[in-house]
C-alpha cells in the first residue's frame, strides 16, 4: 500500500546494448525471457507500487545519455541494466548524475562468477542499489527497491 497518494513522476527503464536480443542471446547465461518479458514484469511491478515506466533499449550509448540527461525533472527514480557499457562507459556514469534521482543497477547473470573484466563496474559507485544474479526477477526487486526509496510503500 502506497504511503502517499500524490502521482509520482514515472520510473526510467533503460536497458543498454544486446539487451534487446534476450531469449536468443545465450540463453544458457540470460535465459529465455525477451525484453518485452522485463518490460511486462517492470510495468506490473511498478503498477503495484502505485507507479508508472517509461522505458528505452538502446546499442547506442548517446541515445542512452541523451535519455539520462532528459529524465532531470521528468522520473522519479530509474531502474537500468547498462549491459556491457557498465563496465567500459565514464561518460555513462557522469551522466546518471545529472538526474538527481534514486538509481538501482541491474544485471540479469551473476556478472561476479564471470569474465573478470565483469567485475568491476562504472555504474555501482553511484547506483543506490545493485541486483545481479537473479535474472529479469532482479528488474522487479530493482522497482521494489525504487519504490521503497520513493516513499511508496
Amino acid at each position: 500500500m502506497s504511503t502517499t497518494d500524490a502521482p509520482a513522476l514515472p520510473i526510467l527503464l533503460l536497458n543498454g546494448p544486446n539487451l534487446n536480443t534476450l531469449g536468443i542471446r545465450q540463453p544458457q547465461v540470460y535465459g529465455s525471457d525477451t525484453l518485452d518479458d522485463v518490460v511486462a514484469l517492470v510495468e506490473t511491478t511498478a503498477a503495484e507500487c502505485g507507479l508508472t515506466v517509461q522505458s528505452l533499449q538502446t546499442n547506442h550509448e548517446g541515445v542512452l545519455i541523451d535519455a539520462i540527461h532528459g529524465a532531470r525533472g521528468t522520473v522519479s527514480g530509474i531502474v537500468i541494466n547498462p549491459g556491457g557499457w557498465t563496465h567500459t562507459s565514464v561518460a555513462l556514469a557522469d551522466a546518471l548524475v545529472v538526474p538527481e534521482v534514486p538509481i538501482m543497477e541491474v544485471h540479469i547473470s551473476n556478472v561476479h562468477a564471470r569474465e573478470a573484466f565483469r567485475h568491476h563496474s562504472y555504474i555501482s559507485p553511484i547506483a543506490d542499489g545493485v541486483i545481479a544474479g537473479c535474472g529479469i526477477d532482479g528488474y522487479a526487486f530493482a522497482v521494489q527497491r525504487l519504490a521503497r526509496l520513493l516513499g511508496r510503500v
